[in-house]
């Protein structure tokens, strides 16, 4: 349980890190932060009064949803900037932030010990998240634009639990003057949030393993990311103690690098043989200890 404890005072330390701007959360407006203009590898919603960075799907959407107005004026701003953020995230750590940064991901975590009965979630629902990427998250911003060619961003705006609770929610209740302004999109939102709360309750992550866009793109990366996961299958014993402690409930040992695994480590930390081993460039330490082997004298 010392990884577990690790973990959960990394995610504390992150969340409070990503949302220092006290100031503007106790006035109820969003922070003006200089460093807004910075992805966080992490959900961590743009409009949050206290947050420091920027939300990279948020940034994402508005890249794309704004294409079309800036390629009429001429401006070839493709958001580059954004999708290289995602990509040294992913190349570096996969889903690790997932594992060890993200405020949400620790909600879910935290809401999960809740004792009530518990329910798996169907392999079936762990593609809707691909179709919320593409979709929601890249199709319709893209395309469904304005006279002006101005899209929205359709997850942060009908979808998004993360930014109903760190921003709607928190704003509503700090900011009178807007609560009088909020209509069926806010109780649309608070509505899913209630939903995936009571989820929360009963499934492991739900969030993380049907919704998160991000989570998705950085799972792209877990095969080929410096930080690796590797499992010794001729000292494995197929007791599946790495799947009970899985948060996401996968068998590590079937694929060490999937696409649904968040990097916790928890699964090393129970494996009764130690065949799991984790770290970064695994397989470069492999070859040069092959290659610093003594050879026998003749």
């Amino acid at each position: 349980m010392a990884l577990l404890k690790k973990r959960r005072l990394t995610e504390i330390l992150a969340a409070i890190g990503f949302n220092l701007d006290l100031p503007s959360l106790l006035k109820g407006q969003i922070s003006q932060a200089k460093t807004k203009g910075i992805c966080l590898p992490v959900l961590n919603c743009y409009s949050c009064p206290a947050a420091i960075g920027a939300c990279p799907i948020g940034s994402l959407q508005n890249s794309l949803n704004s294409l079309r107005y800036n390629l009429k004026l001429g401006q070839k701003q493709l958001g580059l900037y954004v999708v290289g953020s995602l990509g040294l995230v992913g190349v570096i750590g996969g889903r690790l932030p997932c594992g060890w940064l993200c405020p949400f991901g620790l909600l879910q975590e935290l809401i999960y010990k809740i004792p009530v009965p518990k329910l798996k979630i169907p392999t079936f629902l762990t593609y809707l998240r691909y179709v919320v990427l593409l979709v929601m998250v890249i199709l319709l911003p893209l395309l469904l634009v304005d006279s002006f060619g101005q899209g929205s961003p359709w997850f942060c705006k009908f979808v998004c639990p993360t930014g109903t609770l760190e921003a709607g929610v928190v704003l509503a209740l700090i900011n009178p003057e807007l609560r009088s302004q909020l209509g069926f999109l806010f109780a649309w939102k608070v509505s899913l949030l209630v939903l995936f709360l009571i989820w929360m309750a009963l499934s492991q992550r739900p969030f993380c393993r049907t919704i998160c866009p991000l989570g998705t793109i950085l799972g792209f990366f877990n095969g080929i990311s410096a930080f690796e996961i590797k499992v010794d299958l001729d000292n494995c014993l197929v007791c599946n103690a790495c799947q009970r402690a899985c948060p996401v409930d996968i068998k590590i040992y079937q694929n060490p690098g999937s696409s649904q695994c968040i990097r916790c480590l928890q699964c090393q930390e129970v494996c009764p043989t130690g065949c799991i081993t984790s770290g970064f460039w695994l397989d470069h330490k492999a070859d040069k200890r092959e290659t610093e082997k003594p050879t026998a004298c003749r």
